[in-house]
């Protein structure tokens, strides 16, 4: 049996600095923000070389937040990705805003750069590229745009905690940027936490504000905020993990060059790409098959002892959630049929190279068993 991750081992891992820390916020009565959200708030933006570092209730609230922050509201437009999770076009929605969608890239499922300047309009207020699966977005195409057009740029950066695009790390290129700490994610809480980045002060100070009610100080409230604050709890826990989210990262890497090795060759199969000039922090390791047999591969690899999962079967576009929008069936049919197609294998650091050659071995046989 392989898992699709494995947050168990990284606990026992981790349990003899993480435990005390989680008891010294019980005991200390610092429930909500606090010493240990500062601690983890500074080691972020310090290993990530980021000017401020926010942190929030969830990623979906620093989506949010980075928004408000940013002035986009209502009848504004926001072109980003209909192959995301859908926070990231909820909450374009929550603040009035309309979503606007741009197809991907056929070969690493991230928006395509060269189609966003046709998406523009007089609406157009912020671009939210999604660094999807663990791979930078082409930043440096896209800052190029909203400079052009005078476009807020923020960084759905949910999945991409340490990848870099030249040599500049996820968070650090848009004018803001939202990380989320789902507990699968590269770097997760034990609960729900997120992150806003950003190298600008007076953002930084507004994020905190809206994050807190919209104070500036206790009881005064200077603008209509929102309660998104980071608990205790996940402040101490994350600030642990960050002593060892490089090497977890690094060790995903070589899983996914063990993958490169293991996966060449087998027919119907297409495996992930990396950039030149990136770095790929793999958060998802999500292979392409013939979109007919997808299903039936990954019931036969999960009955063979193989986990999978699917990110994202159904494009944002295409959810009931969206019908007002109007969309449908070949609107973004790159995004559609990746979403077919795509298939996401176990992936955690603790992976052995063992581990990946059973679910090679397992994948081999079960593509060409369907095949036949």
């Amino acid at each position: 049996m392989v898992p699709f991750l494995d947050l168990k081992a990284q606990y026992r891992a981790i349990k003899a600095e993480v435990d005390p820390a989680v008891i010294d916020v019980l005991e200390s009565g610092s429930f909500v923000l606090g010493p240990a959200v500062q601690r983890f708030e500074a080691a972020f933006a310090r290993t990530y070389e980021l000017e401020h570092a926010i942190g929030c209730s969830s990623g979906t609230a620093a989506l949010h937040l980075a928004l408000l922050a940013a002035g986009i509201g209502q009848g504004d437009e926001v072109i980003t990705t209909p192959m995301t999770f859908i926070a990231t076009a909820i909450t374009i929605d929550l603040v009035g805003a309309t979503p606007v969608f741009v197809d991907i890239e056929p070969d690493t499922a991230l928006i395509d750069a060269n189609r966003i300047e046709a998406a523009i309009t007089p609406r157009t207020k912020a671009i939210m590229p999604v660094h999807l699966y663990g791979q930078c977005a082409d930043m440096d195409r896209i800052q190029q745009i909203a400079d052009k057009h005078g476009l807020v740029v923020i960084e759905d950066a949910a999945q991409a905690h340490g990848a870099k695009i030249g040599g500049t790390f996820a968070g650090g290129i848009g004018r803001l940027a939202c990380f989320s700490f789902y507990p699968g994610k590269n770097l997760g809480a034990y609960g729900e936490g997120g992150l806003v980045s950003t190298a600008d002060a007076a953002l930084a100070h507004k994020v905190r504000m809206l994050r807190d009610w919209g104070q500036d100080r206790k009881y005064h409230h200077a603008i209509k905020g929102l309660n998104y604050r980071m608990d205790g709890v996940q402040g101490a826990v994350l600030d642990v993990k960050m002593r060892y989210v490089e090497a977890w990262t690094e060790a995903r890497r070589n899983v996914a060059r063990l993958y490169e090795k293991a996966l060449a060759g087998i027919p119907g199969v297409i495996l992930p790409v990396e950039k030149p000039g990136r770095r790929h922090v793999w958060h998802v390791y999500g292979i392409r098959v013939d979109a007919a047999r997808r299903d039936r591969i990954a019931k036969a690899l999960n009955e063979a002892g193989i986990a999978t999962n699917l990110h994202y079967p159904i494009p944002v576009h295409l959810q009931p959630a969206f019908a007002e929008l109007g969309h449908g069936p070949g609107d973004f049919p790159l995004s559609e049929r990746h979403g077919a197609e795509e298939l996401s294998l176990p992936m955690f650091p603790e992976m052995t190279a063992a581990q990946v050659d059973e679910v090679a071995a397992a994948l081999r046989a079960v593509t060409a068993k369907v095949a036949a």
